[in-house]
């Protein structure tokens, strides 16, 4: 009797259990599938921008491992497609295959990159259309000004982040200040979007280095893609130019360079933006290379994390390396923020069949990502936020994986990105 009344409550007790795990785990909401998410990208994956689009591969398959169970979005997890698309280095291009995504694939959302080549026809075209739409790797001027931006109206449906003019001026002038010139700069700035923006009389470098106490030398706008510049350096030698700045292609300052050594032009200083970004175009001009100094945007020292994996800035450069067999370089912070920025807007949104909820998602976006924090809550003007920005020095290294690296050496408009040294003068002939 005592042994058929134990079992008896052990059974009761398991079943009980047994019940009150059910009752637990059975009331759980079940989150629906929602419709895809689409998510349209346009980069300059070839031509003679490809060094800008070089890491793409990397940080969208990095995305979509990141996503691959889908976003949740109130109550409701959707799967998320990422359609590629290559600008070529062609603004034309470019708004061609942004209006597809737009008109044909029906994308939620527009992300675009680098130079004003591929962010701005693309961001036109999402304006025109209402497509919501977040781009990056173009300094703020000529993606806001030469598209008939205006401070007090701003734009509807696209937005941006990245540095402006008036902080690569800063950098640069801060390397200048530490090495003894005669204040002589000459200037090569391309007729394309970044060259007009940078020698822009009244936004550009000009007025600001004439207030530096610089002297600019500038021969005029060359057409990209040229293959002689003897006049150009006829003329900075004939003003005694000790300093050369400039918005090159990267394979118009290789051309510029070399000829530069053969005519016997050899600067104290070469600070040039975009030409200089990329390991393999320092790489291009061979021992020549050594002491080209540059805008930074982006580093695995920089003290940031990505909101989309945890990764930080060293991780995520390390990881790259590792996987495709290669130097770390500046866009892949940016893509991959790119992504963070969109993906973040998208689950904070109140509808996504919506335009205008995801254009409010974005713009009130306060969100940590691998390049820093973003915020449209204040900027230069309407759309616009300005991430950090410091100057670094290519050096030739003795490591057999990288034959130059890059050294923080100004860093005086953020100083929690760490100096690791000097702006070195050019050797002279």
């Amino acid at each position: 009797m005592g042994q058929q009344r134990w079992v008896g409550r052990r059974q009761f007790l398991r079943l009980g259990m047994a019940g009150a795990a059910a009752t637990t785990l059975w009331p759980r909401p079940v989150r629906a599938q929602g419709r895809a998410i689409k998510i349209g990208y346009v980069s300059p994956q070839t031509g003679p921008l490809a060094g800008f689009g070089e890491a793409d591969s990397f940080v969208i398959g990095g995305v979509r491992k990141a996503v691959g169970k889908g976003v949740a979005i109130k109550g409701g997890t959707h799967p998320v497609e990422i359609l590629v698309r290559d600008s070529q280095s062609d603004p034309n291009r470019a708004a061609e295959v942004a209006s597809r995504l737009i008109l044909s694939d029906k994308v939620d959302l527009m992300l675009v990159a680098s130079t004003p080549e591929t962010t701005n026809p693309v961001s036109d075209q999402c304006e025109v259309n209402g497509t919501p739409c977040v781009s990056s790797v173009c300094p703020w001027q000529p993606w806001f000004f030469a598209r008939g931006g205006k401070p007090d109206v701003g734009f509807k449906s696209t937005y941006h982040f990245f540095w402006g003019l008036e902080d690569i001026i800063g950098v640069f002038i801060d390397m200048w200040n530490s090495v003894q010139t005669n204040k002589v700069v000459g200037a090569l700035w391309p007729n394309d979007g970044d060259g007009n923006a940078w020698g822009d009389k009244e936004r550009g470098f000009p007025p600001a280095l004439a207030k530096a106490g610089y002297r600019v030398v500038d021969p005029g706008r060359y057409p990209n893609l040229s293959d002689d510049f003897s006049a150009q350096i006829a003329a900075f030698k004939k003003e005694k130019v000790e300093i050369v700045t400039g918005v090159p292609i990267p394979p118009d300052w290789t051309t510029f360079w070399k000829q530069a050594a053969q005519q016997g032009f050899r600067p104290k200083v070469a600070s040039v933006g975009k030409a200089l970004l990329f390991p393999r175009s320092v790489e291009a001009l061979g021992d020549l290379g050594d002491g080209m100094s540059t805008e930074v945007w982006w580093t695995p020292q920089h003290p940031f994390k990505s909101s989309l994996t945890g990764a930080t800035a060293a991780a995520f450069a390390a990881e790259y390396t590792r996987e495709a067999k290669k130097q770390w370089t500046q866009p892949l912070g940016f893509v991959h923020a790119l992504f963070e920025v969109g993906l973040d807007a998208l689950k904070r949104t109140g509808s996504l069949d919506d335009k205008g909820a995801v254009v409010a998602a974005i713009k009130a976006t306060n969100l940590n990502t691998i390049v820093g924090p973003i915020s449209w809550a204040k900027g230069p003007v309407p759309n616009v936020t300005k991430t950090p920005l410091v100057g670094g020095q290519w050096g030739l290294t003795k490591s057999k994986d990288a034959r130059f690296d890059i050294t923080i050496v100004s860093n005086r408009s953020a100083t929690n990105i760490p100096v690791g040294g000097a702006l070195r003068p050019l050797k002279q002939a």
